[in-house]
């Protein structure tokens, strides 16, 4: 039995943004993670995961790869297989099948999701475990490079940001790499040649943790559509928008001000940042015909800086999760009060350490 776990993520700063080429972002991995136990089998292989109910999917291999029984919201699991499948064959390994039992921390006892990338976690869990199990030797780089194209063969939008943070942990910096040009990659050449080549935009840093000021998560109880969100934003950018250049550029900035303040561990600094990156968040959903930042989003920011913190949607907004940046004086007692009072609920997560150096 093989096991790998990969925890969740939130985004600090930079949503939105990020999957423009380069541009920069925050996020953090949080203490819940989603486990990937695999088991070898004989003549075919299974998922199994209680999220999507009882039945596994079942996969096998034919002369062109993994060929997958049904079509299954399993979508990154099963790209995810596929790809190490290629990966395997070119570097010579031989072939076996297996079974994956998939369970998560990442939502609720009633199912619902917290909003922490537990796609992006079952798919950098998939590839750790695959790794061990075929003896590929990847190393961490190599792990999310793998997890970003099974990734963009699902969303080819998909910034790859919470696949950093799953993979290396802790508080990273993060700019995305051209997927427009991965994909092209894809049919061009080995999955091998992929993983080493350079990618245009790609950049993870290690940024430390602060010590002046906490983070602090609340949930609103309702889920949002990632996916939906940024698709309409990204039609403002295919248009020519000037409201979407002016955020990018804006963006940039503020996430630089955001690094360099952690990096100083100068919470009043990192505070500024953070509210300027909600003011941009609210007037690009305004621009965008969308709500990113909801009643109770509202809520919670508000009650943080009631008690002198600063707050905005974490990700795509539109629902999920907000994050509090809070000084260690603040009364956070109280604005978990008003969270309360708000249907917003306080998540008992922190930051995980770094679990792997970003150069490898």
């Amino acid at each position: 039995m093989i096991t790998a776990r990969a925890p969740g993520k939130l985004f600090v700063a930079g949503e939105y943004a990020v999957v423009e080429p380069g541009q920069p972002s925050v996020l953090v991995a949080v203490d819940r993670f989603l486990t990937v136990d695999l088991s070898p089998s004989d003549a075919f292989g299974q998922v199994h995961s209680e999220e999507y109910g009882q039945l596994p999917v079942t996969w096998t291999r034919d002369a062109t790869g993994v060929r997958i029984d049904r079509s299954t919201p399993y979508d990154y699991v099963l790209s995810t297989i596929t790809l190490v499948d290629r990966l395997r064959a070119q570097l010579g390994r031989s072939d076996s099948f297996f079974d994956l039992r998939i369970s998560s921390e990442l939502d609720d006892r009633g199912g619902r999701k917290f909003g922490l990338g537990s796609s992006a976690a079952v798919t950098v869990a998939t590839v750790a475990a695959l790794d061990e199990f075929y003896d590929l030797g990847l190393t961490a780089m190599q792990r999310f490079r793998l997890a970003m194209l099974a990734t963009v063969a699902v969303v080819p939008t998909a910034s790859g940001g919470d696949l950093a943070a799953s993979t290396f942990s802790g508080w990273i910096g993060y700019s995305s790499p051209d997927r427009a040009a991965l994909v092209r990659r894809m049919g061009e050449t080995s999955v091998a040649e992929l993983l080493d080549e350079p990618w245009e935009g790609l950049s993870v840093s290690r940024i430390a943790p602060p010590t002046s000021a906490r983070l602090l998560v609340g949930w609103t109880g309702a889920p949002a559509s990632t996916e939906r969100l940024v698709d309409r934003v990204l039609r403002m950018r295919e248009t020519g928008a000037k409201a979407h250049r002016d955020f990018v550029v804006a963006s940039r900035e503020r996430v630089c001000q955001l690094t360099t303040a952690l990096q100083a561990d100068d919470a009043s600094a990192a505070m500024d940042a953070i509210r300027g990156c909600r003011s941009l968040l609210r007037d690009l959903g305004s621009a965008a015909g969308i709500d990113i930042e909801t009643d109770r989003l509202r809520a919670l920011c508000d009650a943080a800086e009631r008690v002198g913190a600063a707050a905005k949607p974490s990700g795509a907004g539109g629902g999920d999760c907000g994050i509090a940046l809070a000084p260690r004086d603040a009364d956070v007692h109280a604005m978990h009060r008003a969270w309360e009072a708000d249907d917003v609920r306080h998540l008992t997560i922190s930051v995980t350490p770094p679990r792997s150096d970003v150069d490898g």
